[in-house]
């Protein structure tokens, strides 16, 4: 601390925080410390005081930081005393500019006070040394000059002075030159610093915090200049999970990296690409000729990533689904464009997932709808606002009651009624669906176990239940449908779990053996609005499946002159070769009923025999159907 007490230091900046945290530190650290708030008051300061160095500012009102060094540099008064720059991390200053015009260091800001110290340390270690030196080199210089006048009797003096001047030369050199090696480290390393801040570490793409900042410079360009457009694309990966779940996070990560890739190569130099974190990807198109051309942008790049990825042995096939928004929105913000884009990309996985859309403010107002109703469905969860309603399936060649299927219905405390076409998928994205199922199995199961014990003589009766692919990957799901049976006590071949076909068909190995314990329990498993499209035929040997339901799109096609029989004829014969049992839905005139009965159907459900009804209808239904006096319902 002695030496630093010696030393005065020279702050200039126009910012008054940091010229009051730097006077107070290094003062605190034993400096004699002024200060100048520019350029001009620090250059009348120097006519009157000489510091051993000073800490300049790049950016400043008046003549800046370069100027105010090159007048230091040019004045014998001032020429020598070592200049250290100060400047943000996000300015964009010409580092070779000035240590050309005479600086010997910079300090980035926010700085830390370690280096601010070590720096200034080390530079008036530096100067220290060089002033040693050169006095060294006059005095040693003056006694050569002196003993050579001796002539002979002084030669093997000079040689010893000479020996010490090469000695003393060297260790100053040595120094001078690890004084060197720790500031080529210290730059090395905040450049390093200054790369990792802006960048993603796995692609190496930029980060979010460098592309808001590139967004913004955008977004004001469009303000300043009307002919000039951009447009954001906002990517995410479909089905991404399935790969890291099923071949490992090392394949997932080589996949984000060959995503990544073909981003970049799918662009121009202009435009830039930035990973946002997990499978989400957010690209800027600037100047851009026509708000066609982002379109275009986006089929190329879904093209590219159609094709099939060999990463680590394995060949991977994926698609992305894209939101695209345009600078004639008009925004201010960066955080707006990234919403609306965002917006835009899960509406375009909603629609199916593998294609773009372009963001349109209808998109915002059901956004909004959405989370309103995530909200409701919470509050509705906790405050028990559904009910389950009964549609019975029957033996179409008899009429005989089979069983029900159990359906959610939300009746909300105001009056308003959502029906699940609305709130399932809201409730499975949100995970909601796992409470929400919970519910509905006790309660159906609990229901089921009341109509067995009061109508004894249709025993066995069979309730059919929905079970989400949400639900099918939750790992207590095997043991919280025991805990449900053993709680309402009915039969395990009483129940029925209906999941889709689209489930099966991105089933992974650990839902696949879910599924297997479920039929070793004795529950049986249903695939539900079977023929939809999804071309699942080559994967039902895998499954142990009892019955097929036909989808109601394929009943409603049969007409009286028994057209569109067609597919319906091809499932019942897929469904009998593998010993499964047939549900047609969706049957509504006596017409369809006759002709599934003639293709061999054996069960059905349908408005020919009831809607979906509340508990007390269904129990009356029950009793109409056996013949029997409509008892009390529960």
């Amino acid at each position: 601390m002695d030496s630093n007490n010696e030393s005065t230091i020279l702050i200039v900046d126009d910012n008054s925080t940091n010229l009051k945290v730097l006077f107070s530190f290094l003062r605190e650290s034993g400096f004699k410390v002024l200060v100048a708030k520019d350029g001009e008051s620090a250059l009348e300061k120097l006519k009157e005081v000489s510091p051993d160095i000073i800490l300049l500012d790049v950016m400043m009102p008046g003549i800046d930081g370069f100027e105010t060094c090159y007048r230091l540099k040019a004045s014998v008064a001032t020429k020598d005393i070592p200049v250290i720059f100060m400047t943000a991390l996000t300015e964009r200053v010409d580092k070779v500019k000035g240590l050309s015009l005479g600086a010997v260091d910079y300090i980035t800001k926010p700085f830390q006070q370690e280096e601010v110290l070590a720096r200034v340390q080390l530079h008036l270690g530096l100067r220290n040394l060089t002033k040693m030196l050169e006095k060294q080199n006059v005095l040693l210089k003056q006694e050569i000059e002196a003993r050579k006048e001796a002539e002979a009797a002084l030669q093997t003096l000079t040689a010893e002075l000479e020996e010490r001047v090469a000695s003393q030369t060297a260790e100053l050199t040595q120094a001078l030159h690890a004084l060197q090696q720790t500031q080529t480290q210290l730059l090395q390393r905040e450049e390093q610093l200054g790369h990792d801040a802006f960048h993603d570490g796995l692609t190496e793409l930029p980060n979010r915090a460098w592309f808001m900042n590139r967004l913004q410079q955008a977004i004001n360009k469009a303000y300043t200049h009307q002919d000039y457009l951009y447009a954001v694309l906002f990517i995410d990966l479909d089905r991404f999970k399935v790969v890291n779940d099923s071949l490992g996070h090392l394949v997932g990560d080589e996949l984000l990296k060959s995503v990544a890739a073909k981003l970049q190569a799918s662009l121009r130099q202009t435009d830039a690409v930035a990973r946002f974190g997990g499978d989400e990807f957010v690209i800027l198109l600037e100047n851009i000729k026509d708000l066609e051309e982002p379109i275009r942008v986006a089929e190329r790049i879904q093209k590219q990533l159609r094709l099939p990825l060999n990463l680590n042995d394995y060949e991977v096939f994926t698609e992305i689904s894209i939101g695209i928004i345009h600078s004639t929105m008009g925004y201010d913000r960066p955080e707006d464009v990234l919403r609306d884009a965002d917006i835009a990309m899960y509406y375009a996985k909603a629609q199916g997932r593998g294609r773009y859309e372009v963001f349109d403010p209808a998109m915002q107002t059901i956004a909004m709808a959405r989370l309103q109703m995530e909200n409701d469905l919470r509050r509705a969860i906790a405050l028990q606002e559904f009910c389950l309603y009964y549609q019975p399936i029957v033996a179409l060649s008899t009429g005989k009651l089979s069983g029900f299927e159990a359906l959610v219905r939300w009746h909300q405390a105001s009056g308003v009624t959502y029906p699940p076409s609305e709130f399932i998928p809201v409730a499975e994205e949100t995970g909601l669906i796992n409470d929400l199922g919970w519910w509905v199995l006790q309660e159906a199961c609990r229901q089921i176990n009341i109509w067995q014990q009061q109508f004894p003589q249709i025993f066995p009766l069979t309730i059919s239940v929905n079970l989400s692919a949400v639900q099918l990957k939750q790992p207590n799901l095997l043991n919280r449908i025991e805990e449900i049976l053993l709680e309402t006590g009915i039969p395990r071949d009483s129940l029925k779990l209906e999941i889709t076909e689209s489930c099966i068909l991105e089933t992974l190995s650990w839902e696949e053996r879910m599924l297997k314990q479920l039929k070793t329990l004795g529950i049986q498993l249903c695939i539900d609005d079977f023929g939809t499209g999804y071309s699942s035929l080559s994967r039902l040997h895998e499954f142990p499946i009892d019955t097929l339901k036909i989808d109601r799109s394929f009943v409603s096609r049969i007409g009286p002159d028994n057209s569109g029989v067609e597919i319906v004829q091809t499932i019942v014969t897929l469904a009998r070769s593998r010993g499964m049992d047939i549900v047609a839905e969706g049957i509504e005139t006596p017409a369809q009923l006759e002709k599934l009965r003639e293709l061999g159907c054996e069960l059905g459900q349908g408005y020919l025999f009831s809607k979906p009804v509340d508990t007390e209808k269904a129990t009356e239904l029950i009793g109409l159907m056996i013949g029997t006096q409509n008892p009390d319902s529960n």
